[in-house]
Parts: C-alpha cells; sequence; structure tokens
C-alpha cells in the first residue's frame, strides 16, 4: 500500500506568516508550488497560502503601486492537513470531497512537506497501470 510518506514532497520552504506579499509570490514562483504552508517564528503551521489567495490583493495593490498586505492578511487559517501514514487511497477521497489541491503533511505539530493532487493521481494512475488484467 502506498502511503503518503512514500510520495510527498519534502525539501520545500514554507512562507513566513510576516513575509510581504511581493516575497510570498517571489517564494511561491521560486517553489513552482501552488500553494504553501505557512509558519509562525515558532515554525509552527498557522496557515496555507495558494496562488488564488494572492490574486486579489495583487491586482489591488499593483495597480495602486502600494502594498502593506502580509501573507498572514491572506492565508487561510486551520489548513486541512494530511499525516504521513495516510494511505494515497484515503488521501484520494479526501481530495475528491474538499477543495485544497495541495495538503500539508504533518507529524503531530512538525511540518514534514506537502502532497499535492497531481502526486497522488500519478501514484494512483501508476497502481492503476500495474493491476493484472484477468
Amino acid at each position: 500500500m502506498i502511503l503518503i510518506k512514500d510520495i510527498m514532497a519534502e525539501h520545500l520552504t514554507p512562507l513566513h506568516e510576516q513575509m510581504s506579499l511581493a516575497q510570498a509570490i517571489d517564494h511561491l514562483m521560486q517553489s513552482r508550488m501552488l500553494g504553501l504552508p505557512v509558519i509562525n517564528h515558532q515554525k509552527q503551521l498557522v496557515g496555507f497560502l495558494s496562488e488564488h489567495d494572492c490574486i486579489p490583493y495583487l491586482i489591488g495593490d499593483s495597480y495602486h503601486c502600494d502594498s502593506h498586505v502580509l501573507v498572514k492578511d491572506m492565508m487561510r487559517t486551520q489548513p486541512l492537513t494530511i499525516s504521513p501514514d495516510t494511505t494515497i487511497f484515503e488521501m484520494a477521497q479526501m481530495m475528491a470531497t474538499n477543495k485544497p489541491k495541495i495538503y500539508p503533511v504533518m507529524d503531530g505539530q512538525k511540518l514534514l512537506g506537502v502532497v499535492q493532487r497531481s502526486t497522488v493521481m500519478a501514484a494512483l494512475n501508476k497502481q492503476l497501470k500495474g493491476c493484472r488484467v484477468a
């Protein structure tokens, strides 16, 4: 059985809640992720910020050439998370009923990485291709 810990992206740098909009956008673009977990000074998960969350702020701030917004002002608090020992089938069922495309992977209070919907789909597709046709 494939577990989330087998397919998650581990080497990522989360956003910090005190980052500016411009810093967060730069960080998201460099990561090539649609969104990233947000941590506080104690390195605790406090939210999640996606490209979609940033767009409304980018429109207004770039139009007025003025931005004072921080990640903590834009992020979604209490993001849905997943355990590293969750199966890809359980994860796929969660993704089918919930909106997020990316879930932070948590071991207790420790952020281990993220898992993306495309990664779950690829793992399920690989498993499907490996099925024996009777």
